[in-house]
């Protein structure tokens, strides 16, 4: 082990030769045709076309609702000149439609020897997928669920707390995106971009998408596990621990003390070790239900809940023991916490959501449960390799920056599995996108993890990596995987229970609202950021002063204001759709102890 540790040791300190050689012959004259720049273009590309569907299904609903209003505007038109008729010609046409009442299919019109013809035009559709349901989506949730009170009052106390982080959050977002062209807004100590940037991270990490995270995951796990939740009061308890964690961590570090190397400035140990334990306390709830299950098998959703919950308890211990975190090994810790907090708390907790509440919102199955087995295994081997790849032409090894590059590469087999798996899930219930609320922010999610994930993949080779690394590119990046992906899929969630508990519809006009200027902002933001970005990295690599940079990149931020205005808006609106679907809530009364909730269907 101590020959290894010296061989690591004599690599590492003969690198910078190697790398400043590999640098050096690195050429930027045909940079847009690299693969990774191409790949990106494409992705951003089948982002704007998705969402030009999206809008022209919209449109034709619209226009089918305008075309509807004019036929009542015509029957209307039709009844006023019934009044204006015979006695005679009323019962003629009477006489008629009572006759029309009474004739019967007999069954063979569209079968058979006979001649297809429908001579009555009752006929609207025909499939020969008896599989294709007509309508998977329903427009309004007119049956609440017989849940628990307490489970209620749980998932919606937690989606509460959420959207309370997620407002003043992304407000104190806005306010960093608005100093990037107003640097001289305050001059306050707490209101610096170095202490209000870890506050709007670990604000909307913690407090905005874990807790959202974790109250639907309640849901799912009594659903799915046939069964009441093992103990409401550890429930509360970590509810209470995280909110803790979130105050007292956002104080601190509007106050200067944070993690110190930590990527992203994170909360110090004894605030941490709040959100630590409920954690621990919420996997313990977790396992324990999913352990007094009222069937067999263990759902697919459970798998990726309870794997995320023990990684990222793993993950906190790594990430905070200090002892072998000096130089370059901080270095590699923080690369792998960083990476891990992503992959295996947000992602892999929020796929774990998705393969049951996109099923369940559809009524049906989910395609493939082998394609859902293939890619939790997959994230378990491939996502825990990657985190070096933020440090490519770093004195790292060599081997260790490329083995990351080939985990990244590796990341396609579950992310094409698990957007399949969607997709082919949401297959059939298309033309019913312009009706739903719930299905687009489904479908932008999806297409987010194909395109993020993917994306982040091209990101880590060596030369993409070497444009974009340390530039604004990278803020587009993360944007677009946990608001893209972990964001919209969380909406889509909130949105598909939400009414079923309470037994009361958001103003579809305010949802979908939400979503355009949601989507359309981070649109806006990540272009914006990516296109400066890449520019940026050019004008460094040609060797201009750093200043020049800086200069170029103000349109950019302009617009990444913009886009950052956007979503900030469509918060405030989502917002105040929670409080209307929970407001004056109808309660379902239910014995918590005789009457578990029903088993899934999916």
């Amino acid at each position: 082990m101590k020959i290894f540790h010296l061989l690591t040791l004599i690599f590492t300190l003969v690198q910078p030769d190697t790398i400043y050689a590999q640098v050096k012959n690195v050429s930027t004259e045909s940079w847009i045709t690299s693969p990774g720049i191409l790949g990106t273009i494409v992705l951003i590309t089948i982002v704007l076309v998705v969402a030009i569907i999206i809008f022209l299904s919209r449109i034709n609903s619209y226009v089918d609702s305008l075309k509807k209003k004019q036929m009542a505007k015509t029957r209307l038109a039709f009844d006023d000149e019934l009044v204006a008729m015979e006695s005679d010609e009323i019962d003629t046409i009477l006489e008629k439609r009572k006759a029309a009442l009474h004739y019967k299919l007999k069954g063979n019109e569209l079968s058979g020897e006979n001649e297809v013809f429908d001579k009555k035009g009752l006929i609207q559709k025909i499939t020969n997928d008896p599989n294709n349901a007509y309508f998977d989506e329903k427009k309004k949730t007119s049956l609440s669920l017989e849940t628990p009170e307490p489970l209620k009052k749980i998932v919606i106390y937690y989606i509460g707390a959420a959207i309370v982080w997620l407002v003043l959050g992304t407000l104190i977002g806005q306010y960093l995106g608005m100093k990037f062209i107003w640097p001289e807004m305050d001059n306050q100590s707490w209101l610096s971009f170095g202490r209000l940037r870890p506050v709007h991270t670990n604000m909307v990490f913690w407090g905005w998408s874990s807790l959202a995270m974790i109250g639907l995951g309640y849901f799912v796990i009594a659903r799915t596990s046939n069964t009441i939740i093992h103990s409401y009061k550890w429930a509360w308890r970590a509810w209470v621990f995280i909110n803790s964690s979130v105050i007292l961590g956002s104080i601190f570090l509007m106050a200067g003390i944070n993690n110190g190397g930590g990527e992203y400035r994170e909360y110090i140990w004894p605030v941490m070790l709040l959100f630590a334990i409920a954690l621990v306390i919420t996997f313990f709830n977790f396992y324990k239900t999913v352990a007094n299950r009222k069937i067999s098998e263990i759902y697919i959703s459970n798998w990726f809940i309870l794997a995320s919950l023990i990684w990222t308890i793993v993950l906190a211990v790594i990430g905070y023991l200090p002892f072998y975190q000096d130089g370059l090994g901080e270095t590699v810790i923080q690369g792998y916490y960083m990476h891990q907090g992503v992959g295996m708390w947000f992602m892999t907790f929020t796929l774990g959501l998705v393969y049951y509440y996109l099923p369940s919102a559809l009524n049906k199955p989910i395609y493939s449960y082998s394609l859902g087995v293939l890619a939790f295994w997959t994230q378990m081997l491939f996502y825990t390799m990657i985190g070096t790849h933020h440090f490519v032409f770093s004195p790292l090894p060599w081997w260790l920056q490329t083995t990351a590059i080939v985990f990244s590469a590796g990341m396609f087999i579950p992310v094409v599995a698990g957007t399949t798996n969607f997709l082919m899930t949401m297959k059939g219930s298309w033309s019913h996108i312009s009706k739903s609320y719930v299905l687009p922010f489904f479908l932008v999610g999806t297409l987010f993890y194909f395109v993020g994930s993917t994306q982040g993949s091209f990101q880590a080779f060596r030369f993409t990596n070497y444009v974009w690394h340390f530039t604004d590119f990278n803020v587009a990046h993360s944007h677009m995987t946990m608001y893209g992906i972990i964001a919209f899929f969380l909406w889509a969630a909130i949105y598909a229970i939400l009414p079923k508990l309470t037994g009361k519809e958001p103003p579809q006009v305010l949802v979908g609202a939400h979503f355009w200027m949601a989507f359309i902002g981070l649109f806006a933001y990540m272009v914006s950021l990516m296109v400066g970005g890449t520019y940026k990295g050019l004008s460094w690599i040609e060797g201009n002063a750093f200043i020049e940079s800086v200069i170029l990149m103000k349109p950019y931020w302009v617009w990444r204001a913009i886009g950052g205005s956007l979503m900030f808006t469509s918060h405030l609106i989502f917002a105040y759709n929670f409080y209307y679907i929970v407001k004056n809530r109808k309660k379902v009364l239910i014995s918590e102890a005789t009457k578990p909730v029903e088993e899934i269907t999916v």
